[in-house]
């Protein structure tokens, strides 16, 4: 901040101006000025809801209490805020209590909190009630005469037991709720009082490599004995098991492969005004102690995007300490007008940072981008095309950009497997698309109602399965390309890969049967998500039966048939995941990637040798942690940090939780 002999920088006056606003609107809530009640709602179904509200509930347990904190934030700004007065929540209050069952109440505190005592309605339930009485709450607000667009709420609960009394649950339902609006996601956080945090160490670490190495090959071998000692041979499933597991798997990515070959191109414009290319916006979400040595070069790189609409360019980051870079980045927004630098301090996620940063944009669509990534010249041009047919997200293509080790340089090409083969092969094969994170293209109103949720490891692929199931489509462009920088060391590619498969286990858990069970999705889609969420979860566990299988039947048979079908398709799998779907990733891939033959052929030998195990290991890896309750993650070094620290040495994100 500035010392009273200075003038204020651009963005302390931004945050004074936005300060004032946010006072002028927050009397006519509180009585000061005079305004005609009118009514204000959010859409019918917002997308952050998980069910339609309204439904009945049963009463399954004890009671809980749940707290609502609703928090106004400035126009334009994400850290100007105030919240409720206790006035206001007394004219609220009202209004809530029709949604109420018998026994229920709520109330207002007098600092600014909604508290609930509330029925137990199963695990299931609860998060999905909390949401609709936070969409209440809303409406309320609304007919007040507030603007909801402007509101946050933050909504906590805890259950009340032997062991935790009312007045103890308040206390951690408003924990719970404070944390909740840092979140700016609309999503419960619940606190029990004997909740703990799973001790990660390196003997933890050593014991799921083993169970995931070891365990998952002398198990198996141990049953495949003990069984046949007495008297039950259960090889025989078991081979046929494997052999299906190969075969589907193969079948997956020979299907994925010829689909990629013919990629759909860009649809033409709406002829008239609703072609006319209309304001874009992209937000770059950045850890700065992590990604400091790169911020400015991507910077660069945005503004000198050239877009008919105009494209505005906001930077959200979080750091835990002051960084000189800061500086050299509130001169850059001094010099560029189109560029926003928003500095989120409650943020320990990038879905905090992108939700943030929903408040100051002003474009009609979205590009969310890492910070270390480079959208081609003309990328918003492209994802207009996709956006103007209808699409609610377009999901580019990401290159590695400094593929200059051979680590990197496997990276490179796996990119372009995952990026120019499977995905787009997926998504004309299951009939939708996923957002991959990065160098994804968001209608506006369609992000601003599902927001990203950091209780997830993988805010992306969590947004696109609920996306999937309120309809939305997701469409893939393999020529919307965005470079970005590969993981520079092992150990960086290790905890990168953990976090994914992590989060997608997350998902899984989370989405796939009410993805299965809805009848918004027909059966190709929902195929598609059972390949998804159910097989890509299963599998690691279940190709690693080959081996005590083999050994078992080389013991049983004096030997084995090389001519019987898991050699076949054994076979096959190893022709599929290595040189076929790799022929293909080179015939389709960036030219500055395709030229490098060599790189090709060194990763279809790495993926027989060693890279595909490696990958079903991380995933086995990350089953156990997820089991476990392990939910710290650590950011994926881009560079080394500023200060000489080890980017991996950065304090670890431990606010992540699942989801009650």
């Amino acid at each position: 901040m500035s010392t009273p002999s200075e003038a204020p920088t651009p963005i302390e006056l931004h945050q004074r101006q936005a300060e004032a606003r946010l006072r002028e609107h927050l009397q006519v809530l509180t009585g000061h000025v005079d305004v005609e009640p009118h009514e204000t709602r959010p859409s019918a179904a917002p997308l952050w809801l998980d069910h339609v509200p309204g439904i009945p509930w049963r009463r399954t347990g004890q009671d809980l209490v749940a707290v609502i904190d609703p928090v106004w934030i400035a126009p334009g700004s994400a850290s100007a805020r105030m919240h409720a007065s206790q006035e206001v929540l007394r004219e609220v209050a009202p209004h809530l209590v029709p949604h109420l069952q018998p026994g229920e109440r709520v109330e207002a505190t007098h600092d600014g909190l909604l508290v609930f005592r509330l029925h137990h309605t199963g695990h299931g339930a609860r998060p999905v009630r909390l949401q609709e009485m936070a969409y209440f709450t809303l409406e309320a607000l609304g007919r007040l005469g507030g603007t909801v667009h402007n509101v946050e709420l933050g909504v906590g609960w805890a259950p009340i037991t032997h062991r935790t009394d009312e007045a103890r649950a308040i206390r951690m339902a408003t924990d719970g709720a404070r944390h909740s609006v840092a979140q700016r996601d609309f999503q419960p956080v619940g606190r029990h009082a004997d909740e703990r945090e799973a001790v990660i160490s390196r003997r933890t670490f050593a014991a799921q490599i083993l169970i995931a190495t070891v365990g998952a090959f002398v198990l198996p071998l141990v049953l495949l004995f003990a069984a046949y000692a007495l008297g039950l041979d259960i090889s025989g499933v078991l081979y046929w098991a494997v052999v299906g597991a190969l075969a589907i798997t193969a079948t997956a990515i020979w299907a994925e492969c010829f689909a990629s070959l013919d990629p759909t191109p860009p649809p033409p414009l709406p002829e008239g005004a609703d072609g006319d290319a209309p304001p874009a916006s992209a937000i770059i979400a950045a850890y700065l102690p992590n990604e400091a040595d790169t911020i400015l070069e991507t910077l660069d790189a945005f503004l000198a995007q050239q877009y008919s609409g105009g494209l505005q360019v906001v930077l959200a980051y979080n750091s835990p300490q002051e960084l000189p870079v800061e500086a050299d980045l509130a001169r850059l927004a001094e010099e560029h007008p189109g560029l926003v630098v928003l500095k989120v301090p409650d943020s320990t996620s990038k879905a905090q940072n992108v939700n943030a940063a929903l408040r100051v944009t002003t474009g009609e669509f979205i590009g969310i981008f890492d910070a270390d990534h480079h959208p081609m010249p003309g990328a918003f041009e492209r994802a207009w095309h996709w956006i103007a047919d209808g699409a609610d997200v377009v999901q580019g293509h990401c290159v590695i950009r400094d593929a200059d080790t051979p680590l990197a340089r496997l990276v490179a090409v796996e990119f372009e497997q995952l990026y120019a083969v499977a995905h787009p092969g997926r998504t004309l094969l299951h009939g939708f698309g996923i957002f991959g994170g990065s160098n994804g293209y968001w209608r506006r109103d369609t992000l601003q109602q599902l927001r990203l949720r950091g209780s997830y490891l993988t805010e992306d692929i969590e947004a696109s399965m609920r996306l999937l199931l309120a309809g939305g489509r997701i469409v893939n462009d393999p020529g919307l390309v965005s470079r970005e920088l590969a993981p520079p060391t092992p150990t960086a590619w290790w905890r990168q890969r953990l976090r994914w498969a992590q989060g997608w286990f997350q998902v899984s858990l989370r989405h796939l049967w009410p993805l299965l069970l809805t009848s918004g999705l027909d059966a190709r889609r929902k195929l598609g998500v059972l390949f998804l969420l159910a097989w890509r979860e299963l599998y690691p566990w279940v190709v690693q039966l080959v081996w005590p299988l083999m050994l078992f039947l080389a013991w049983r048979d004096q030997g084995i048939d090389v001519s019987s079908p898991i050699f076949f398709f054994l076979s096959l799998y190893i022709i599929s995941s290595g040189a076929v779907q790799t022929l293909v990733a080179w015939r389709v891939a960036v030219p500055e990637v395709r030229k490098h033959t060599r790189w090709f052929a060194a990763f279809a030998l790495a993926n027989v040798v060693f890279y595909t195990g490696a990958k079903n290991l991380v995933n086995r890896v990350a089953h156990l942690k997820q089991l476990r309750g392990e939910r710290e993650w650590v950011v994926t070094a881009r560079t080394a940090a500023t200060d000489g620290t080890a980017a991996a040495s950065h304090p670890r994100d431990t606010s992540r939780k699942a989801v009650a």
